[in-house]
């Protein structure tokens, strides 16, 4: 049998065969016209080797190494430089990022056992004091952008098969506590066969991305892919993008991006700010494959961004809604090249009872955006019922039960988790089937499409129905032009019967009475989903999201119930308000 290579022996034959090739481009700053950074992969390689020997050097080989850095080059030559030392790399956000992060990187730091961080100077001092904060010893930090760290004549290339452990891509922990997925050689070089066989991508292909490094999104869909394919990328910060999203259309007609991405809000952001001045300097004609995934894909916003863009050369047919996560490496299902979104507009009630049906006419309905197809080369999928276990016929929701050889072998050091969630049994009349990965996300396969309804521990169950909170959040957020660019999180909480709430940023300047507000918003859900709703209108920036912009309804049900939500005005029915022991209020301007 022909040995398999890995993908640290494909990253060396690529640098071998493209070495005068950009392989990544990397602009910084939010001005027009700013000059890239380019790396060759001549260039890459010999920088990854410069790493790869200081970590060598300092006994990381085989263990895990942090990296902490900025947007930029340097991150890539630091994750290369650990496949090349044959290391394990777990990519992570700097100290202080984001709300609570410095909590979260601590726990990461113990959890994954960390031999060496590896940072750049700007941040070595700040690191470093972070690492003495959180009281751990024995950690080398080294500074990777100081060319007097490490010599390439002294690596020395790993001994690696395909079941080596390549990274550990930690959660981001929208409904739990974050794991470290465990992704080997043998599931990096599957996903990425995976995501080539959707897009069609190969050496020509540019991608172009926003996303951080640490995403699994960001670093497996457009940092390593082009390395696989022996492509190239070019990368922006994701402040530049929140900033300016015109940025990131900018940089895909300069640099004739051809397949880019990333979750439906930065679409949305791409709306709301892009001016009709700035549009007519755009040419997205080459644009392949618009990729949208990591949150619930909007039928609005694909339909509204087609049709905004279409000017500037945006075809229907490049909009690929995806479906992936961190324990499949990343994709699972997309859109054939050519093929187009795929729309199914179904009767809500039965949607709720678990059924897709055709919408009955004077009903409710949801329109939902198929996921794409799933390549059988790739995966095989089931739709399970997350109780009995038992597979579910088309047309049925379920949860999505995953086999491949992208799947992870599970997470790091949680032997009793990971019997559960990776060796899951479907069960027949035939006996077990064992060996499925429990997604934990909900779905309904319908000719051959695979539609992605919602998240099972997110599921709110009132009434008998079974609502998804996104549908709520939607709905509400067409209500009042105060809700415009607002983020929204519905979810339950319960006394021994569960009661909807849901909390809302506002732009407080667009609202004369929250009083008033708060009563339509109620009166919306209960005409729309049958439910009492109580509200909390909170100032922007309160509803917290995971790094890819994922809702995390689970840690605000937590803030609710622990009084440590301010709300501009609060609306809550009184069994829910005994239990958020009544949140104080605030005023913002």
């Amino acid at each position: 049998m022909q040995r398999q290579e890995n993908f640290t022996e494909l990253v060396l034959r690529r640098a071998a065969e493209l070495s005068d090739k950009d392989a990544y481009l990397f602009l910084p700053g939010n001005t027009p016209g700013v000059v890239a950074q380019r790396l060759t992969y001549a260039d890459l390689d010999a920088e990854a080797k410069r790493i790869a020997s200081w970590l060598q050097q300092h006994g990381a080989v085989g263990g895990q190494v942090l990296l902490l850095y900025p947007s930029g080059l340097d991150f890539v030559k630091a994750f290369i430089g650990c496949l090349y030392a044959g290391s394990v790399a777990v990519p992570a956000p700097l100290p202080g990022d984001q709300n609570n992060q410095s909590a979260r990187l601590t726990g990461i730091l113990r959890d994954a056992e960390v031999r060496a961080v590896l940072t750049d100077s700007a941040n070595e001092p700040g690191v470093s004091a972070w690492l003495r904060e959180s009281g751990v010893t024995g950690v080398s930090v080294m500074a990777s952008d100081d060319l007097a760290k490490g010599e390439v004549g002294a690596w020395a290339q790993p001994r690696l098969t395909v079941d080596s452990l390549a990274f550990l891509q930690y959660t981001s922990g929208s409904t739990s506590e974050p794991k470290g997925v465990m992704v080997s050689h043998r599931n990096l070089m599957a996903n990425e066969l995976a995501i080539s066989h959707a897009l069609g991508t190969h050496e020509g292909t540019r991608m172009g991305c926003w996303l951080p490094a640490y995403h699994d999104m960001g670093l497996i869909g457009h940092i390593l892919h082009p390395l696989f394919v022996g492509g190239s990328v070019a990368l922006m910060s994701p402040v530049s993008f929140l900033m300016r999203p015109v940025r990131w259309l900018q940089m895909i007609t300069e640099y004739r991006v051809t397949v880019g991405g990333g979750p439906n809000f930065g679409y949305d952001l791409c709306l709301r700010r892009v001016t009709d001045e700035q549009l007519a300097t755009l040419d997205l004609s080459g644009w392949e494959h618009a990729c949208n995934g990591a949150e619930p894909i909007r039928a609005e916003t694909v339909r509204a961004f087609t049709e905004r863009f279409a000017p500037a050369g945006f075809r229907a047919e490049a909009f690929s809604p995806c479906y992936g996560m961190a324990e499949t490496t990343l994709l699972i299902s997309g859109v054939p090249t050519g093929q187009g979104p795929v729309y199914r507009t179904v009767d809500a009630v039965e949607l709720e009872q678990g059924q897709l049906c055709d919408a009955l006419p004077g009903g409710g309905t949801r329109t939902l955006v198929s996921s794409g197809v799933v390549d059988p080369a790739d995966f095989s999928v089931k739709i399970v019922d997350p109780d009995g276990f038992a597979e579910q016929p088309e047309g049925r929701v379920g949860e999505i039960w995953i086999k491949g050889a992208s799947v992870a072998s599970g997470y790091w050091k949680r032997p009793e988790t990971n019997a559960e969630v990776f060796n899951a049994r479907i069960v027949s009349a035939a006996g077990t089937d064992p060996g499925w990965l429990r997604t934990g996300d909900l779905g309904v396969l319908d000719a051959g499409q695979l539609y992605v309804t919602g998240r099972l521990k997110e599921m709110i169950l009132i009434n008998g129905r079974n609502i998804y909170p996104h549908d709520v959040e939607r709905e509400v957020q067409s209500l009042h032009p105060a809700f415009r660019g607002g983020a929204g999180a519905a979810f339950s909480v319960d006394d021994g019967e569960e009661h909807l709430v849901l909390v809302q940023e506002i732009r407080r300047a667009a609202v004369q009475d929250p009083e008033v507000l708060c009563a339509e918003v109620r009166a919306h859900v209960r005409r729309e989903f049958q439910a009492s709703c109580s509200v909390l209108l909170v100032r922007p920036a309160t509803v917290r999201k995971t790094t890819s912009g994922k809702i995390q309804r689970s840690l605000m049900r937590s803030l609710l119930l622990e009084d440590r939500l301010a709300a501009v005005h609060q609306d809550l029915d009184k069994r829910v308000a005994n239990l958020a022991s009544s949140p104080t209020v605030t005023s913002v301007g």
